[in-house]
C-alpha cells in the first residue's frame, strides 16, 4: 500500500494528516523558527539554519527571513539567487529557483492544489505540481507563481501579477493573469 506521503512526492491526490507528513511538517515548522529568529548579527548561523532546512542553497544564495515554508526540503535554491522578506514557498511539490534569481517582498510560490469538486475539498483532499524558476528571473513584489508553472531564464514577471501558466524565456510578462507584454534580447 502507498503511503500518503509517498502519494504526496508522486503528485498524486493524499491526505496531509498522515503521520509522515506531519513529522515533516513539524520539523519544517522548527527549522523555520530558527530561521526567521535568527539574528542578523549571526550570519553564519542564520545560513547554517537555511542549509538544514532546505533542500540545496547554493553559494551566495540568500533568503532575508521571514521565510514561510510547508516542508523546506524540497526548495532548491541556486547560486547566487537573493529572495527578499516574507515570501511563502509552499512546497507540497519540488520548487526550483534557478542560478542569479531575484525574488521581491512577499512574493508566493504556491505548489498547492485543491479539488473544485465540493465533497472532496471538504474531505480534505490535496494535490501538487512543481515550480520552476529559470535562471536570471526576477518575480517583482507580491508575484504569484501557481502550481505546475515553469518561468523561463532571464524572464521579468512584474509586481504583483499571477503566473497561472507558463512563461518562456527572456520576456517580461505583468497582470492577472500574467501575459508577456515585451520580448527580451
Amino acid at each position: 500500500m502507498t503511503s500518503m506521503r509517498e502519494r504526496m512526492l508522486a503528485g498524486e491526490s493524499y491526505l496531509a494528516d498522515d503521520p509522515e507528513i506531519t513529522a515533516d511538517l513539524g520539523r519544517a515548522a522548527r527549522l523555520t523558527e530558527r530561521f526567521n529568529r535568527s539574528s542578523a548579527d549571526d550570519p553564519e548561523g542564520r545560513l547554517a539554519a537555511l542549509r538544514e532546512l532546505l533542500g540545496t542553497v547554493g553559494e551566495d544564495a540568500w533568503i532575508r527571513p521571514p521565510l514561510h515554508c510547508d516542508y523546506g526540503w524540497q526548495i532548491h535554491l541556486g547560486a547566487r539567487s537573493f529572495v527578499n522578506f516574507n515570501a511563502v514557498l509552499l512546497d507540497v511539490a519540488r520548487i526550483t529557483i534557478g542560478a542569479d534569481v531575484q525574488i521581491g517582498p512577499n512574493v508566493q510560490l504556491l505548489t498547492a492544489t485543491h479539488p473544485v469538486e465540493p465533497e472532496p475539498r471538504r474531505a480534505r483532499w490535496e494535490a501538487a505540481r512543481p515550480i520552476t524558476i529559470g535562471d536570471n528571473v526576477w518575480l517583482g513584489g507580491g508575484v504569484i507563481v501557481l502550481a505546475g508553472v515553469t518561468v523561463g531564464e532571464n524572464t521579468v514577471v512584474g509586481a504583483g501579477a499571477v503566473v497561472t501558466r507558463d512563461l518562456p524565456p527572456n520576456v517580461v510578462a505583468v497582470g492577472n493573469p500574467a501575459r508577456v507584454i515585451r520580448t527580451l534580447e
